[in-house]
């Protein structure tokens, strides 16, 4: 699994540098994320596939951040596949052919298969798509080096279902974690349950400020 890194090229607050999308070459070319439709993004994403046809783009989940490309990668590669978990009141701001996936089904990419791995919390679509003879996650917004991840309660994000989903991921014992945003995470372990301390230490803080009145 020899994933190549293309920058959506969409800067800001929320975003970072901008957002990691993830192209896997070989025989089913396949596009982790969309990205925002930047040129430039566009751009880049043809220069690696080095005169391959991309076969089919697999959307982690419907931010706009990650999702709203897909009509202008559709424009650029007409003959590519959509493919996410169901949201249906987001996915229908990007008018695709969205085609469902569901949890742990299992799909071909570049040379071989990924699993996908349902983790809810940051969004409830969220999906991390695992390649297990490697043990490399493409994580979504599942984590973030140096940062935590934010639970947005008006997208309908839930702690406790976030919390379930790192220790989900924590079960696969994944050796690295490509993510959406920042650098590679090469001690996946050491990170989330480091983010799992990090939120119980939260929920004591709360529960001692109740306890003081």
């Amino acid at each position: 699994m020899t994933p190549i890194a293309v920058l959506a090229g969409n800067p800001g607050p929320m975003t970072g540098e901008g957002n990691w999308t993830w192209l896997i070459p070989g025989r089913v070319p396949t596009l982790i994320d969309a990205g925002t439709g930047e040129q430039a993004h566009l751009g880049a994403l043809e220069e690696a596939l080095a005169g391959a046809r991309l076969e089919q783009v697999l959307v982690t989940h419907a931010h706009p951040d990650h999702a709203s490309a897909a009509v202008a990668l559709e424009e650029r590669f007409p003959d590519a596949r959509f493919l996410k978990m169901p949201w249906a009141e987001r996915d229908s701001r990007w008018p695709v052919r969205w085609e469902p996936i569901a949890d742990g089904q299992m799909i071909d990419a570049g040379d071989s298969q990924l699993r996908a791995v349902h983790t809810p919390g940051h969004a409830p679509d969220h999906l991390c798509f695992w390649h297990e003879p490697s043990r490399t996650l493409f994580g979504g917004d599942l984590a973030v080096r140096g940062s935590t991840v934010y639970i947005p309660s008006k997208l309908r994000g839930d702690l406790a279902d976030y919390l379930a989903s790192l220790e989900r991921v924590i079960a696969l014992k994944p050796s690295r974690l490509l993510p959406a945003h920042g650098p590679v995470i090469g001690d996946p372990d050491s990170v989330l349950r480091g983010y799992l301390e990090h939120r119980r230490e939260r929920e004591e803080q709360i529960l001692a400020a109740l306890r003081a009145g």
